[in-house]
């Protein structure tokens, strides 16, 4: 049985980067009824602070909803923190304890060229599937991308200035758990396509980046939906899957509702044959793109 291979993609499935300054075009669908309209829109997480992601259409949308749904809204650095310390640390079964010496030896040099701060002893105490993280996004952090200026930050800001109330999907302990919660040997397994494609990781978010700025939902889901679900499908079910099954149901009970909603999701989760949209169909709700 071939061993799940994890690269830096895996991540896009939770956060999808723009890497350089750009106008972006993502994608936009709708799914309404007599009374109710409901905008989907994927995001990116991470942004840098000159990037330009609106368009008329989009603009438009976001002013005539009452609310807005994203994945989380109690990820403050505190929350995220105490979080990371109760289910991302584990300094009785250190790393080197759980890897042979090679792979501890290569553990140290992709914690090196990724610029981890600590290096390979602030891995050495972390689970698996967080050194995994750590070492794909250190070096896109060190570029200076910051989880503050990322499309869901920037939605919710301007929509609670406009004094619309904001939601989560999810909490921020319901996504940690996805993480922590995969068996001990699909974390290793994940580590260790960290460190393997530890520098294809521009090349890999440069293709999938222009895909999400074009509008581009097909090669999307051929780069990160598809590998995902032939390396790895016990992680593919696990952070899509279900996760956008979750998500479906939720919109089809809004749609019970009258009024006007816009709901961001990292763009992954808009995409491919398990994406929110086709999880809505089976429900009997259609989303149409604009």
């Amino acid at each position: 049985m071939n061993k799940p291979r994890l690269p830096a993609r895996l991540l896009i499935a939770l956060v999808l980067l723009l890497p350089a300054a750009a106008i972006a075009k993502p994608a936009l669908w709708v799914t309404k009824d007599a009374d109710t309209t409901i905008y989907l829109f994927g995001t990116v997480h991470l942004l840098p602070n000159d990037a330009d992601w609106h368009d008329a259409t989009l603009d438009r949308a976001v002013a005539d909803s009452q609310a807005l749904y994203i994945e989380l809204t109690d990820d403050d650095p505190g929350n995220m923190m105490a979080l990371v310390l109760r289910y991302g640390l584990d300094a009785a079964h250190p790393l080197s304890s759980q890897l042979d010496a090679d792979g501890q030896q290569r553990l140290r040099t992709a914690a090196t060229e990724a610029g981890v701060p600590g290096g390979m002893q602030a891995l050495n105490v972390m689970r698996p599937w967080l050194a995994a993280l750590t070492l794909t996004t250190a070096p896109l952090l060190k570029a200076g991308l910051d989880p503050e200026h990322g499309v869901d930050k920037q939605l919710k800001a301007q929509m609670s200035a406009a004094g619309k109330p904001v939601f989560g999907l999810e909490s921020a302990e319901q996504q940690m758990h996805f993480l922590a919660d995969m068996p001990q040997e699909v974390q290793l397994d994940f580590l260790r396509s960290a460190m393997r494609d530890a520098d294809k990781g521009p090349t890999q978010l440069t293709r999938l980046i222009d895909a999400w700025k074009n509008g581009d939902v097909a090669t999307i889901a051929r780069l990160e939906d598809e590998d995902m679900r032939q390396t790895a499908p016990e992680l593919y079910q696990r952070l899509l899957v279900q996760r956008n099954e979750a998500w479906a149901a939720k919109i089809a009970a809004l749609l019970q509702q009258p009024g006007t909603v816009f709901i961001a999701v990292g763009a992954a989760h808009l995409a491919g044959p398990d994406s929110v949209q086709v999880q809505l169909q089976k429900l009997g709700v259609e989303a149409q793109r604009l």
